[in-house]
Order: C-alpha cells, then structure tokens, then sequence
C-alpha cells in the first residue's frame, strides 16, 4: 500500500508521520487489496480546543473510503479515524466475499 501524508499549512514531526504509517500498515490485516492511503493533516482555523483534524482516503478497487475525525491531538484523529476506516473496509470485504 502507498501512503502520502499531506500536512497542511505546517511541518509535520517524524513521530507523527510515524505512528500515523504505523497505524495505516495494519489495515493491510484487514483488507490486502489496499492501493493507497492519502492522510490530510489539517488545523482547523476556529480557537477550539477540538482544533486537530485527520481525513484519510483509502483507494480500493473500485471505490474510495474517506473518514474525518476531529479531536485535540493527531494521535487521536488518526486513531479514530483508522478505526473508523477499519470498519468500512471490513464491511466491503463482507460485501465483496458476499458476490
């Protein structure tokens, strides 16, 4: 699987790029058919405390999965946002086992 990270407006650290590749490499166990995971790293402009978005874009054949999660570190986002994916991808396995 191919991932591009795409910080917005900032420099992402080697540390987050890190756990964010560490996380996506273990949705390959749940669907090996994986083409390419996008990761849009955003700030959100409004002075929240919730200010730290990640939107992933998971191509697979035939489709494109896309979730967004918002909380206040990249950590989180990332986390929910991978287990979130993680869901999608198992239910199109499902559908795909399914035909």
């Amino acid at each position: 699987m191919n991932v591009v990270i795409h910080p917005v407006h900032f420099d992402a650290s080697n540390q987050l790029l890190e756990f964010i590749n560490k996380k996506l490499s273990k949705l390959e166990t749940f669907y090996d058919k994986i083409v390419e995971a996008e990761v849009f790293l955003k700030l959100e402009t409004q002075q929240s405390v919730k200010d730290k978005v990640v939107e992933i874009k998971l191509h697979i054949p035939g489709k494109t999965l896309f979730v967004a999660k918002t909380t206040k570190t990249f950590e989180e986002s990332a986390d929910l946002a991978v287990q979130t994916v993680a869901e999608q991808l198992k239910k199109q396995k499902e559908k795909v086992k399914a035909h």
